[in-house]
């Protein structure tokens, strides 16, 4: 018998969990800013409107409807589509596994808040807390020092998955969701205290109206829409799929997805107003320290902290802890995508899913805590974000708006809803979703193929990065061939209304 949430607040809850992640706090500022700052709100929005809600309604519905993980979730829908759910399964399990390394780093950084460690050059103090070597080939050993957090969050991760979704999943999003908003909230109120907070806000909001001309703009938007709502890639369809059938599904989408991207546009305003201070403390513009990912959480921000007139242990504990409690909120559901997958397919209970989904997990994240751990990460992290989820998102709506009547599932959302949407919602996904999304996926596709990806020597990306989709297509086509448990082969044969 399939696990279910103990109530619409605790999906809701997860569901934001879910979106609510690293990337929220430190890439969403940092992708505004370089995309046109305030002008670039309105593709964000755009694509919000015809990309991010209505994948997320389409996902609820799906999972709600069908009642499976992603893998269960196509079989149901037509046999030949079961590859696109392992393919998503194994999107989401690759994407787990180097999640653990950032929470890792930020739970040690947690206990370097305590004393400011990183000292007077937080960036050569990174570098040298990793180990980093000069190539993703050269892993350079395990670093001892990542160990004991490394098994700390393993062990946390574990708790909370062989719990279940009710008593584990559900009530850690019900701790740390409150604990991450405070955190987050003081980030915020301090930021806004500070002598030129108002110079990093404008750097983040003033528009610059003519990016809006440039294609990679609205690629950008819709590539942080998919980043931070956890669609396309499994999620969502497993999270759903434990609601009970008379759920509103419609009313939760629009309701995850405006807590999450009113959350991205909190947190920006209190990195950008600490941005703002720093670039008054050394006199120099706000674009030259505002860093993007992983540089501005571990080399940028801890430069702030250290810069800070008073509190700083407080503050860096307060920053630190908001990354570590969204990171764990987020790799549990992206974990319990996976375990949903094999717990579906072959029949097996909830713990020994758990298991065979950590286990290589476990084995396979030790590379991100050796010397080549970033550099693997970056490339990993680059090739499964613009091209793994891209394509997920491309063939998951051109299936099911060309070789399935979406009308049936806009029927199945609507049915329970306090508010219908309207056949705007088929048009949006067979033609805007589609269409940008594909000239997203072609441009990034387009890029890493005759450019590479930043200054790795193509030994790495071709492993690493092009390795890492061969990796997911090859396991998908593996575990689609595998003979499923009681019945799972004859699923597809199940009708839409037997379904329900």
């Amino acid at each position: 018998m399939r696990d279910q949430w103990n109530s619409k607040v605790g999906f809701l809850l997860a569901a934001i969990g879910s979106a609510v992640g690293l990337g929220n706090i430190w890439r969403f500022p940092y992708v505004a800013a370089t995309n046109g700052g305030g002008a670039f709100l309105l593709p964000y929005f755009f694509a919000i409107i015809t990309a991010g809600i209505p994948i997320l309604i389409l996902e609820y519905t799906m999972g709600k409807t069908y009642r499976g993980g992603a893998p269960v979730t196509w079989a149901r829908i037509n046999k030949r589509f079961e590859w696109l759910g392992w393919f998503q399964v194994m999107v989401a399990f690759v994407i787990g596994v180097y999640y653990f390394a950032i929470v890792v780093w930020v739970l040690s950084y947690i206990g370097f808040s305590f004393t400011q460690a990183w000292g007077a050059d937080p960036s050569a103090f990174f570098l040298e807390f990793l180990g980093l070597t000069d190539s993703a080939l050269h892993l350079g050993g395990i670093q001892t020092r990542l160990l004991l957090p490394f098994i700390v969050v393993w062990a946390l991760v574990a708790f909370i998955m062989y719990k279940g979704i009710s008593k584990g999943i559900e009530m850690a999003c019900k701790i740390c969701l409150p604990i991450l908003f405070v955190l987050i909230l003081i980030l915020v109120i301090r930021g806004l205290t500070l002598p030129g907070a108002v110079d990093g806000l404008e750097y983040m909001f003033k528009p610059d109206w003519s990016a809006l001309k440039n294609p990679s703009v609205w690629v950008a938007a819709y590539g942080q829409i998919f980043y931070s709502l956890s669609i396309a890639f499994a999620i969502m369809l497993a999270y759903s799929s434990y609601l009970p059938k008379k759920t509103d599904v419609v009313n939760s989408a629009f309701i995850t997805a405006t807590a999450n991207h009113g959350f991205e546009l909190f947190a920006g305003i209190g990195v950008f107003s600490i941005m703002g201070y720093m670039a008054l403390q050394q006199g120099v513009d706000v674009s030259d320290i505002a860093g993007s990912g992983i540089g501005l959480a571990f080399m940028t921000f801890p430069t702030a902290i250290s810069s800070l007139p008073a509190l700083n242990a407080l503050f860096g504990i307060c920053f630190f802890g908001a990354l570590f409690t969204a990171g764990v909120t987020s790799m549990i559901s992206i974990l319990q995508a996976v375990v949903s997958g094999f717990h579906d397919k072959f029949d097996m209970s909830h713990k020994k899913a758990v298991t065979v989904v950590l286990v290589p997990s476990f084995v396979l994240s030790i590379l991100f805590i050796t010397g080549a751990g970033m550099n693997i990460l970056d490339i990993v992290d680059a090739f499964i974000n613009n091209v793994g989820i891209a394509s997920a998102g491309v063939i998951e709506v051109v299936l099911l708006t060309r070789f399935f009547n979406i009308e049936k599932l806009r029927q199945e959302a609507n049915e329970f809803s306090n508010f219908s949407i309207g056949k705007w919602w088929n048009y949006s996904l067979r033609i805007v979703t589609t269409i940008l999304l594909g000239v997203m996926l072609f441009l990034n596709t387009k890029d890493f193929i005759y450019n590479g990806y930043g200054e790795y020597a193509s030994a790495d990306v071709n492993v690493f990065g092009w390795g890492t989709i061969l990796f997911a297509v090859i396991f998908a086509d593996a575990f689609t061939m595998m003979d499923g448990k009681d019945g799972y082969r004859d699923l597809h044969k199940i009708s839409y209304k037997e379904v329900n």
